[in-house]
């Protein structure tokens, strides 16, 4: 079981109850609700690993594209 407020310490992001950090890949995007339910996405937003369902994956990447501004460095 992933320690879940030290994830959401060193987020860059939570939104909605997801916790999105950047990576190596592009972003890693955690269910602080659901922590079996995680997923990275590349920096294009394309799925590269996934635990979730279809709709769990458009819903975060949906957030995703609305908020990658706010995760950007500038």
């Amino acid at each position: 079981m992933p320690d879940i407020i030290k994830i959401a310490d060193e987020a860059d992001l939570i939104i909605n109850g997801y916790a999105f950090t950047k990576c190596t890949e592009g972003y890693r995007i955690l269910n602080l609700n659901r922590p079996e339910c995680a997923i990275v996405l590349s920096v294009r937003g394309e799925t590269l690993e996934t635990t979730m369902d279809d709709i769990e994956i458009q819903i975060v990447k949906d957030y995703y594209k609305k908020n990658k501004k706010f995760m950007e460095d500038e």
